[in-house]
């Protein structure tokens, strides 16, 4: 157990890029003793107490926050795992598959430590340790604590590790598709001479919406998939004619045929039941997030 006087809170930073370094900087600002370790060193880490070496980073760390890439962050978790005091905390706070998480877990658990998986749910910059996050983990109650210490918005979602990047993932299916979507949209406006306006329409749909927005793209989404898959084939061929690429639409397109020609496929127009999807709000600060990055 980790002791609440946050100035006895001794945590090391594995990964210093862009998020690690902010997370880092407010940790160490709030009295935490830190220690930090990247392979990579660059940019302002002036504020920032550096270890020499991973190994001295870790040892006799209660916190261990991972901030990395998914692709490296089972290395991250082997290299740790024989230098952690039992009773410390492993935070994984990369992005990655929810089954990736449960490996990260089987890895730390059995040296005695605990292992937590954090979603990071809104662009680092401009927020730092006050990030909204989802915590997963049977050490989720006691992470949390420290992180409010902090004024971290936190929300624990499950004793599971994935629990959290389950819901991270499913969100960015929404918000990072629905993004691409908008630059392919601008990108086609531009080539056809109409960026101006198309700028100014989704803007006002933006403007306009409201809770029954979900209901409405569901719904009619469902009752006339077939039309509009037909009209997203037309739309890339609009798209290719104008020689930008049509990846998003083409995509849309093929999704809706799914829809069209697999009733199961289709979602209820009610709300998603708890069970599939938890009922927790994400807090308000990331409801509307710019394009995040781990590093």
């Amino acid at each position: 157990m980790i002791g609440s006087n946050v100035g006895d809170l001794r945590v090391a930073i594995l990964g210093l890029g862009e998020a690690g370094s902010l997370l880092a900087r407010d940790l160490a600002t709030g009295g935490a003793s830190v220690r930090g370790w990247d392979p990579d060193l660059h940019g302002d880490l002036h504020a920032i107490p550096l270890a020499a070496s991973f190994a001295a980073a870790v040892r006799d760390a209660a916190l261990v926050i991972s901030v990395n890439w998914a692709s490296v962050a089972r290395d991250v978790a082997c290299m740790a795992a024989p230098l952690l005091a039992p009773g410390a905390i492993f935070a994984d706070h990369n992005t990655s598959a929810p089954a990736l998480k449960a490996e990260l877990a089987a890895i730390i658990e059995p040296t005695g430590a605990q292992f937590a998986d954090v979603a990071m749910m809104a662009p680092v910059p401009g927020l730092g340790m006050r990030v909204p996050m989802f915590i997963a983990g049977t050490c989720a109650d006691e992470l949390a604590q420290i992180y409010r210490a902090f004024g971290t918005p936190v929300e624990i979602v499950g004793a599971a590790p994935g629990a959290a990047a389950a819901r991270k993932l499913t969100r960015s299916v929404f918000f990072k598709g629905m993004s691409a979507a908008v630059c392919e949209a601008l990108e086609a406006a531009r080539a056809a001479g109409v960026e101006d306006w198309m700028r100014a329409d989704i803007a006002r749909t933006f403007a306009a919406a409201d809770a029954g927005l979900l209901e409405r793209i569901v719904d009619g989404t469902q009752r006339h998939a077939q039309r509009r898959a037909h009209e997203m084939r037309e739309a890339a061929a609009l798209l290719e004619g104008l020689g930008v690429p049509a990846t998003i639409s083409a995509a849309t397109a093929t999704s809706l045929e799914r829809l069209a020609n697999s009733p199961s496929a289709a979602l209820p127009s009610a709300a998603l039941p708890s069970a599939a999807l938890p009922s927790a709000a994400l807090p308000s600060a990331a409801l509307l997030e710019g394009v995040s990055s781990s590093r």
